[in-house]
């Protein structure tokens, strides 16, 4: 298979993430016989330096004429102060947009390896945390009418979706509930939002073709409870834009480290997909071979599953993955007690991290 990825390493800590995610890559093609051709992409804070802008139609036109896309970071304080419309977090959206990425799916996760990293009690995480948020990613109130009256004492953001827009996010957390514990929770407000009262009809509806699969329905407020209260709960959650970004947050610091956790941004499938860690930039451990970039390699593993459908050379990763945390290898925000990983030879860097995935990728 000859496959061209588009890789935008970013700002910050990005590009060294991105490096050893190639790494793997390349592993992988070498021991499962494919070739993987790479393009870098300059968007964020890095192209607003050089190009005045978070993402110039030229370099977007490269991941539009890529089989995938994987990014590594954007953003960070150097830019605070630049124009809103002109911030690197446009550029993201920018992307999502013109690669009209609809749907996010974030695993939260807990790596048996790392259970005692989890915030809650043993009790309640029991056999660990297995959760796909489907979130929904070019609509509502984040996309909607919005504005401030001319006094500027009013501002407003409306929250608007179309029947289209929830089944094809519907359809994602369906399909992918058939090959995981077959239950979907829809979060919303529909004792409040019209617009959440269109989700679960939607949702009803929808469910007739999927009878094998449990539906049931949450408010936000008490998903978000919930979520600490009893996650194992969960199988796959489908929610909107903003309800998607605050659960996958919270749940993403339940699983010890977002140092961990991957994500995809997927569409209808005739263009690449999204492919990145959920962690920032961290620009003050840029370079320094101090970032963990297992997210990033997992989020590899994502790109090779949804976007190539090589599941076999995905699980490869997450198993390589797995392999080097039960040999006992760490980075900082993973170590725990930082000083006995490092007095057993076991604390490594960025690199080093990289070095021992691709080591342990095996057919």
């Amino acid at each position: 298979m000859n496959k061209k990825i588009a890789l935008i390493p970013g700002d910050g800590i990005g590009p060294d993430v991105v490096s050893e995610a190639v790494k793997v890559l390349n592993k992988v093609a070498e021991i499962y016989g494919h070739q993987f051709s790479y393009e870098n992409v300059i968007a964020g804070g890095s192209a607003i330096d050089k190009f005045g802008h978070p993402l110039p139609d030229e370099q977007l036109k490269i991941c539009l004429n890529s089989d995938a896309v994987l990014l590594g970071a954007v953003g960070g304080p150097k830019w605070d102060n630049v124009e809103p419309a002109l911030r690197p977090e446009k550029g993201l959206l920018g992307l999502r947009g013109g690669m009209k990425v609809f749907a996010n799916l974030r695993p939260a996760v807990i790596f048996p390896q790392l259970k005692a990293a989890c915030p809650l009690k043993d009790e309640i995480i029991k056999d660990g945390l297995d959760i796909l948020i489907v979130r929904e990613l070019t609509g509502g109130i984040y996309f909607g009418d919005r504005g401030f009256s001319e006094d500027g004492k009013t501002a407003w953001d409306t929250e608007k979706y179309s029947t289209y827009e929830i089944e094809r996010i519907l359809k994602i957390a369906f399909e992918s509930a058939k090959n995981r514990r077959k239950k979907v929770t829809v979060v919303d407000k529909a004792n409040i939002l019209n617009t959440s009262r269109l989700w679960r009809s939607v949702a009803e509806k929808m469910h007739k073709d999927y009878a094998d699969i449990e539906l049931n329905f949450l408010y936000i407020d008490n998903a978000a409870m919930q979520i600490v209260r009893n996650p194992s709960q969960f199988d796959v959650i489908a929610t909107s834009n903003m309800f998607g970004d605050i659960l996958s947050d919270e749940a993403s610091q339940i699983t010890g480290s977002i140092g961990m956790l991957a994500s995809a941004s997927l569409g209808d499938g005739t263009g690449p997909g999204l492919y990145e860690p959920i962690h920032g930039s961290a620009p003050d451990i840029a370079g320094k071979n101090l970032a963990n970039p297992l997210a990033t390699i997992l989020s590899a593993a994502m790109l090779l599953r949804y976007d190539f459908k090589l599941e076999q050379e995905a699980k490869a990763i997450e198993n390589a993955v797995n392999e080097v945390l039960n040999q006992g290898y760490r980075t900082g925000d993973i170590a725990g007690n930082v000083d006995y990983v490092k007095s057993i030879g076991k604390l490594v860097g960025t690199k080093e991290m990289g070095d021992l995935v691709a080591a342990n990728i095996k057919k």
